[in-house]
């Protein structure tokens, strides 16, 4: 059967990555594109690449790419951005393709879910079996991004640099509420995974 390829998008804090963590409890192979990223920018002609453009500024001393350096490279910059995700974003595509093929035979894994910040933004939405919402309101999000350190104006500067919410509800297939009752949110996985395996094996 067609293991589904499960991708998760919602605001910032809004608890993706615990949702993910629900869908691996039922059976998900979670793929998370930092993890991905992380791995991408310790490979050499990857810290070659990023040395020639900005220097020893986004090193960190131990050789080792400063990640939050080069955020700040690129944030307000599209045309740096843009570079750096040309660089980037095929190789992570690599690297997740790899993971998906080594667990396909996998009986234990019955989906792949994709963690990806972003996800639509990119149009990795488009190969995606089912696209999840995480919801969850300003207030609650405000909280738990505020336990990063951050106040509210930098999590608006961030959302802004990001699709809008009520379009990424809109282009979703289900959404999962997430303010703060964790059984709640794993009842709704397990019902919306039941869901789309009925759906992809009535499909295949």
């Amino acid at each position: 059967m067609h293991k589904p390829i499960i991708g998760i998008i919602g605001g910032i804090g809004s608890g993706k990555s615990f949702v993910a963590s629900l869908f691996q409890e039922l059976g998900g192979c979670v793929i998370r594109s930092d993890d991905l990223v992380h791995e991408v920018y310790a490979r050499p002609q990857v810290k070659s690449a990023i040395r020639q453009w900005w220097g020893e500024s986004v090193f960190k001393p131990d050789g080792s790419v400063d990640r939050k350096a080069v955020a700040r490279r690129v944030f307000e910059d599209p045309d740096e951005r843009a570079r750096l995700e040309q660089l980037i974003h095929p190789l992570v595509d690599q690297e997740r393709l790899r993971i998906m093929e080594h667990k396909q035979k996998d009986p234990q894994v019955k989906a792949f879910v994709w963690d990806t910040p972003l996800l639509v933004e990119t149009g990795l939405q488009e190969r995606c079996d089912a696209v999840i919402f995480v919801d969850a309101p300003w207030e609650v999000r405000l909280q738990r991004v505020m336990e990063r350190g951050w106040d509210a104006s930098e999590l608006r500067r961030r959302e802004n640099s990001q699709l809008p919410l009520d379009k990424k509800r809109q282009i979703s297939d289900y959404i999962v509420s997430n303010a703060s009752d964790t059984a709640s949110a794993r009842s709704q996985v397990r019902q919306i995974f039941s869901q789309i395996e009925s759906r992809i094996s009535g499909s295949d």
